[in-house]
């Protein structure tokens, strides 16, 4: 049965197939053929974070024939209360590795996600105990990390389960919040105009609410004449020969062709329609459908359950579905106010918090400004310490030295180092230049 995992039973709705009669467009019935459903539920995402091990695990599942044949014959309180988890133990051994290999890999992804977590805390832990941590996640036996065991699929199955009823829930108060951020954003859009641009803009608002008012006709979704559009429209088969039986077996009772009606009433190309509010609507005629065909409340679509609800007066409907637009506001005034209140709590919070960044980076800069002023102070004084020094030297007549204290030698120094190697060699040449001359050979003799 070919159900959106989002709001049934998740093991049931992928695994399950069905027997499906084709309706030949020449008006003729093909004979009976075996549909699997894993190809149509591919790109369907459930929502959960653990969304792509839980599909996983069911595919792998899927591929042992004595685990298969048990899915189709359980029923629901089985799957719940985890019976079906004890036939784990008979599926084939490849099919265990595979298990075994998909939960080492689930650990260590919800590993990185921790780490990551401590690291944008600030909060060091040099020894971490993944086992405390991995408790946080229900959907999973943390105290075997390992290997894949019956307790792991009744866990997964009972928090899938669980995930999955609140599922709606938690979408519907995340579209009023989201509802009353819009109405939020508007009046304060509308109080920063002047009076004419104000009234000018409120009546353009006003003109595409009206714009998006004027849409087709929309039938009450589960109903003989939603049901029959689908029929025609869809399928392309006369509208005289509907028939709910058929009905239900050629589309599996796939909400998807059911809702695709709200086309007709959202555009993402229209300024005045909004896709959130499109979901939304979505997620409307769903529990609509489920609340007045799911008989026994187990989230699953029977055809039996199907059959019954066409018996119902509500089946004869033949009013037009009551959309957002008339319909009372998801919120109340009172709800807007403390909304409102809530983000002016956090504006200021985050106001204080802009603050004392602030004031701590003034407090960085005047002290980077002090160490620098410190730096310069440390430069002069060596420098000045080095003058000293040199002066020293120099009264008492020793080389100068360097900030290292290495001798310097200067031109001058070199010169008289120069000047007294010259001097014996000029002290030589002036001795000989004074010895007497020799005398006249031809002056007289004194005695």
């Amino acid at each position: 049965m070919n159900l959106n995992p989002r709001w049934l039973l998740l093991l049931l709705s992928i695994s399950a197939e069905v027997w499906s009669v084709p309706i030949d467009r020449n008006g003729g019935k093909q004979e009976a053929v075996h549909i699997e459903e894993e190809n149509q539920e591919e790109n369907v995402d459930t929502g959960l974070y653990y969304d792509r091990y839980l599909r996983e695990v069911i595919e792998v599942l899927e591929t042992d024939p004595h685990f298969r044949e048990k899915l189709q014959t359980a029923n629901t309180e089985d799957i719940k209360n985890g019976r079906l988890s004890k036939e784990l133990d008979l599926v084939g051994h490849h099919v265990r590795t595979r298990l075994d290999e998909l939960k080492r890999q689930e650990v260590s992804r919800l590993r990185m996600l921790l780490k990551a977590k401590l690291d944008s805390t600030n909060t060091q832990s040099l020894q971490m105990d993944h086992a405390s941590l991995l408790k946080q996640f229900e959907h999973l036996d943390p105290h075997n990390q390992n290997t894949f065991e019956a307790k792991d699929l009744e866990l997964l199955i009972s928090t899938a389960t669980k995930d999955l009823e609140n599922y709606d829930a938690e979408r519907h108060e995340e579209f009023k919040r989201y509802e009353m951020l819009k109405e939020h954003e508007r009046r304060e859009y509308l109080k920063s105009l002047d009076q004419e641009k104000r009234e000018k803009e409120e009546k353009r608002m006003q003109e595409l609410k009206e714009k998006h008012r004027q849409h087709p006709k929309v039938n009450v979704p589960g109903s003989v004449a939603q049901l029959r559009e689908v029929w025609e429209e869809t399928d392309g088969l006369d509208p005289q020969e509907f028939n709910p039986k058929t009905f239900f077996k050629l589309h599996v009772y796939n909400l998807t062709a059911v809702m695709d009606t709200l086309e007709k009433v959202y555009d993402p190309k229209n300024e005045e329609d909004d896709m959130m509010e499109m979901e939304e609507e979505r997620l409307r005629m769903r529990e609509h459908v489920m609340k007045n065909v799911d008989i026994n409340k187990d989230r699953l679509v029977s055809l039996e359950e199907f059959l019954k609800s066409t018996e119902r007066k509500e089946f004869n409907n033949v009013k037009e579905w009551e959309t957002l637009d008339d319909t009372k506001p998801v919120y109340t005034e009172a709800e807007l106010q403390r909304f409102e209140a809530e983000l002016r709590d956090k504006e200021e919070e985050l106001k204080r918090r802009a603050d004392t960044l602030r004031q701590e980076q003034e407090l960085l800069k005047e002290r980077g400004k002090a160490l620098e002023a410190q730096r310069r102070e440390y430069q002069q004084a060596v420098l000045e310490m080095s003058q000293r020094q040199k002066d020293q030297q120099a009264a008492e007549g020793q080389p100068p030295t360097g900030p290292n204290g290495e001798l310097q030698f200067h031109q001058d120094a070199q010169k008289l180092e120069d000047q007294e190697a010259k001097a014996p060699a000029e002290q030589e040449a002036d001795g000989q230049n004074n010895l007497p001359a020799e005398p006249p050979q031809n002056l007289p003799l004194h005695t």
